[in-house]
Order: structure tokens, then C-alpha cells, then sequence
């Protein structure tokens, strides 16, 4: 069983926690599930989408951050430079913002249906935003 499960437009993806390497990131989004809201594609990282949070404080500083998520990384930068956000990588993608690059702290990996994930970020892409929601698997 999966950790938890992510519900793009009626797509799920099963996702596991990366509890040893960003436990604060962690344990501050399981408060938080379930999750819902809107994911749009992302305008200078690559291939990616994002949920923007605004000025949210989610009371969590950097750990395990990367400016190069992989395929089915999902990351939360908690804001600063930029706006607090949810970033999840479907492609090729270096974080970034109008600000310039950033980091943010990778706390899910996409472990089921990740072939299905391009797909979907790519309607994202040309269709527009689509509903997304966390919720425990």
C-alpha cells in the first residue's frame, strides 16, 4: 500500500514519503492531509507543475533541497524569494522562479503510475489548470 495518493483530474499516483531525508517536511504535510487544490504547468522550470501557495507559512526551512528534481519528485519550497509552493516534476526540470533559481525540499517520490505522469503534465501544459489532490493511500 502506498503512503499516500495523489489524484490529478481523475488520475491517481501513488507516492511514498521521504520521511529520512526531510522528516519537518514530512510530518508538516501529513497535518495538512487530505489536500486539495489546482496544479498548473510551471512558466521557467521545464517540465513540471505547481500548485502556488502565496505568502502560506508552512513552518518548515530547507532540507533536502534540490534546484534538479527527477521524474515523480515532488518538492515544497517554503517560501522567501519566491512564493511558498508545491512543485512535481513529470521531465527535465531546474527549478526556478522570476526571481531566479531556488531550491526546494523533496519529500515524495511518485512510485505508481509514474509512466502515466508526462501525460498528464503535458494536458496541464496545453489544456490548463486540473484539480490535485493529497490524500493518505
Amino acid at each position: 500500500m502506498a503512503e499516500i495518493e495523489i489524484d490529478i483530474a481523475g488520475e491517481t499516483f501513488l507516492a511514498r514519503f521521504e520521511d529520512a531525508d526531510a522528516p519537518k517536511t514530512c510530518a508538516r504535510f501529513r497535518e495538512l492531509l487530505p489536500f486539495s487544490d489546482r496544479i498548473i504547468h510551471v512558466r521557467w522550470s521545464g517540465e513540471a507543475c505547481w500548485i502556488p501557495m502565496g505568502d502560506r507559512d508552512l513552518g518548515i526551512g530547507h532540507e533536502n533541497a534540490t534546484s534538479h528534481p527527477a521524474p515523480g519528485h515532488v518538492i515544497v519550497y517554503p517560501g522567501g524569494v519566491s512564493e511558498t509552493e508545491i512543485l512535481i516534476a513529470y521531465g527535465p526540470c531546474c527549478f526556478s522562479s522570476k526571481a531566479g533559481q531556488l531550491a526546494g525540499n523533496h519529500f515524495l517520490t511518485i512510485t505508481g503510475g509514474l509512466d502515466r505522469l508526462a501525460k498528464i503534465g503535458r494536458a496541464v501544459l496545453w489544456d490548463g489548470a486540473k484539480t490535485i489532490t493529497f490524500r493518505k493511500g
